[in-house]
């Protein structure tokens, strides 16, 4: 990846909330469709300014590469503008104030152990969580929730945060090939080296702390939504089957994050642990027995693996421009 070209990009593509046309008017929506809406929006909202705060972390950490550090600078202009964009559309649909709207209890309680494990845990468990947050958000969460609203509003607004979206997910893939490679992993060695007994026991508990919290975040402000907006689940299931396809790359799954989330799997799949364990294996997975399954058959594992992490982002990004049963109509 040519990243001198991702940054020309990134000022590029810069843009306004001012730039929508906020004079549409919501279409008519029944008082369930409306709630539904407006937290989905706001729950949103919450999501963009935590992975604003992701972006941060690596555009500090981006201490060699002065044209990565302003690609992530960008990416956390992007983000808050996301997340400012999102509260706006909150408010444009909360045409009845039905209620009041808060963020997910389950995403403000994940946000403070999230941020403190990725300061203190090795940078390719953060960009896992990263990237599959992604996946999902722009393969799958966007899409849907645009099809359920239906209307002009929403969909001028998608289109601008996918075509951010699309620029984080081609970076958060060539990130995961850094971290797969031999020059992290000799990085990584050195630092556990000089890593004392405390501060390797606050990394585990931390760890464990944000293990703990994650599933409730990721069913909450994720899982149950898409059941909502993409009830065949289709989309989802192609969110993480992208991710299962990364993790087939020899580097990802030799490192401890990739080691450990496989090894959870092959438990949950195993056919004496699988039914008693299950439910433990999903909930320390952060993302339910159901998505522990196998969703890609043993040939398109062999084929990832052969594959460049850019053609993977490639194929990736094409995979939201699929066509497939939507759930336009739903509201």
């Amino acid at each position: 990846m040519d990243l001198a070209r991702m940054l020309e990009r990134c000022r590029r593509d810069q843009w306004a909330p001012s730039d929508l046309n906020w004079s549409v008017k919501p279409r008519a929506m029944s008082r369930e469709d409306e709630s539904a809406i407006v937290q989905l929006f706001t729950d949103m909202a919450g999501i963009e300014r935590l992975a604003g705060a992701l972006f941060h972390e690596q555009e500090k950490r981006a201490t060699d590469d002065p044209t990565l550090r302003a690609i992530f600078h960008s990416f956390v202009a992007d983000e808050v503008r996301h997340a400012q964009v999102a509260q706006m559309l909150a408010d444009h649909y909360d045409v009845h104030h039905f209620r009041i709207y808060r963020t997910n209890p389950s995403l403000e309680r994940f946000i403070p152990y999230f941020l403190d494990a990725i300061r203190l845990l090795s940078d390719d468990v953060a960009n896992a969580y990263v990237t599959v947050g992604e996946l999902i958000l722009d393969i799958a969460l966007l899409r849907s929730i645009d099809d359920y609203v239906a209307d002009d509003m929403s969909a001028q607004a998608m289109h601008l945060i996918n075509r951010d979206e699309s620029r984080h997910i081609a970076i958060d893939y060539r990130m995961v090939e850094y971290y797969a490679s031999p020059e992290y992993a000799r990085r990584m060695e050195a630092r556990e080296t000089r890593r004392g007994a405390i501060e390797t026991a606050r990394a585990y508990a931390t760890f464990a702390g944000m293990l703990f919290h994650a599933q409730p975040f990721i069913r909450d402000v994720f899982l149950t939504p898409m059941d909502l907006v993409d009830p065949s689940g289709v989309r989802l299931r192609e969110a993480f089957k992208r991710f299962q396809q990364l993790g087939a790359k020899p580097g990802v799954a030799a490192r401890p994050f990739g080691r450990f989330m496989i090894g959870l799997q092959e438990m949950y799949l195993h056919p004496v642990i699988g039914p008693i364990f299950g439910g433990v294996l999903g909930r320390v997975s952060g993302v339910g027995g159901r998505f522990l399954e196998r969703l890609n058959d043993p040939e398109e594992l062999e084929e990832a693996a052969k594959k460049s992490y850019e053609e993977l982002a490639q194929e990736a990004l094409a995979a939201k421009r699929t066509p497939e049963s939507s759930s336009r109509g739903h509201a």
